[in-house]
């Protein structure tokens, strides 16, 4: 024979078990269906970086092939000879006399 508290204590019992068991299932569901998300996103990012890069050699070999010409970066002290105050110097000179020809210019073109 069975009590009524006896039959209570089961039935608490069960619907704890179930509850558990549907709650395992939806937990394992969503962390399957954010496995599966995590995983496509990392393989849409490999694929934008891939197609990224692809344009990107793409784009400069269609540039290298239209100008083959090479750009060398020479050194400053490689171009002046090793002495930077006299090109400097020189530099200063050259822009005084552009500043003293500009003024020349503008005051011959005033009315």
């Amino acid at each position: 024979m069975s009590t009524p508290l006896v039959h209570a204590f089961f039935v608490g019992r069960a619907i704890a078990e179930i509850a558990y068991e549907r709650l395992e299932v939806g937990v394992t569901d969503a962390l399957s269906e954010l496995g599966k998300f995590d995983a496509e996103q990392r393989e849409n990012l490999r694929q934008f970086v891939d197609e990224v890069i692809e344009r990107a050699q793409r784009e400069e070999t269609i540039v290298t092939q239209t100008r083959p010409t090479t750009t060398t970066v020479v050194p400053l002290d490689l171009q002046t000879g090793g002495d930077l105050q006299a090109t400097i110097d020189d530099l200063r000179a050259e822009i005084a006399e552009l500043r003293s020809e500009l003024q020349r210019y503008r005051l011959r073109s005033q009315p």
